[in-house]
């Protein structure tokens, strides 16, 4: 029997990837959703309103559900509440499996903050009694050349390499793992790109490779925290966008893994291969 299958985040980049992956190849998909205008209309797909804070609607959309595509929610000053609520939700409504994306290298202790946000959440859905599968995501390669703040990549990273990943990728991996879930039980995959590079080659790469001039700065940790201050952000939120940099410079996002390849079939993309894409 078929196991039916619930996809999260399907109005954001690697949910909305994911489904189509899933819809285009004829699986039917649950979307949960926190906004059904914005919502994908895809073959054979059900769309249900629900936010992961909210348990009764969430158990609601999930009825049903065999399996659990779980993106993380966005940023917040306690995401693991929030996680939790929707993950005893999922286990309230029957749902016997979850793939999660979590941070490479997530543990209670990470120098990347929201790190720890991943830890606990994997802590929660390995005591929930569902089977389960992490697939821990490095830094999103996308998301890198929009680092540059009026040219300037700004951080205390030093000359730590980052191994990031694309967002296309992701959803491969989890596409692949969606299609037969039962081969990665209890596994946690570390998702990376092909190579790692310092920010300053990064910068060099996106100046080499697109109209824009960009380098790195080095900074303090006072000199991260100062520097972001016009954004206004709360003070938990600036402190976790630094602990980025300092994570990058102790190694912490460094490692290359073959686990994309492995679950895909096919070599990662590159910083190179991404800014020559969108060239």
């Amino acid at each position: 029997m078929e196991q039916r299958i619930a996809v999260t985040g399907s109005t954001g980049t690697v949910g909305g990837q994911v489904a189509r992956i899933l819809a285009a190849e004829g699986v039917p998909l649950i979307l949960p959703v926190r906004s059904p205008d914005r919502a994908q209309h895809l073959p054979e797909s059900i769309v249900r309103q629900t936010t992961y804070a909210d348990f009764d609607a969430s158990a609601e959309a999930l009825a049903g559900v065999d399996l659990l595509f779980m993106v993380s929610a966005a940023e917040e000053a306690d995401r693991v509440a929030t996680h939790r609520t929707f993950i005893d939700a999922a286990k309230e409504a029957g749902v016997r499996h979850i793939v999660y994306t979590s941070f490479l290298g997530a543990a209670p202790d990470a120098t990347f903050l929201l790190g720890r946000d991943h830890w606990y959440t994997e802590e929660h859905i390995r005591r929930s009694g569902m089977s389960w599968t992490f697939l821990r995501d490095n830094l999103y390669l996308d998301v890198v050349p929009a680092l540059a703040e009026d040219g300037v990549i700004r951080g205390p990273a030093g000359n730590g390499l980052l191994s990031a990943v694309a967002q296309a990728d992701v959803a491969r991996s989890a596409a692949a793992v969606l299609r037969a879930p039962d081969a990665h039980v209890g596994t946690a995959y570390h998702l990376t790109g092909p190579e790692a590079f310092t920010l300053a080659e990064a910068a060099a790469l996106i100046t080499e490779l697109t109209p824009a001039t960009v380098r790195f700065e080095d900074e303090t940790y006072e000199e991260a925290l100062a520097s972001r201050a016009h954004h206004g952000a709360p003070r938990w939120l600036v402190e976790a966008w630094v602990s980025t940099y300092t994570a990058i410079a102790r190694g912490e996002m460094a490692g290359v893994t073959p686990d994309v390849e492995r679950l895909t079939g096919r070599r990662p993309l590159s910083l190179r291969d991404l800014l020559t894409a969108k060239s």
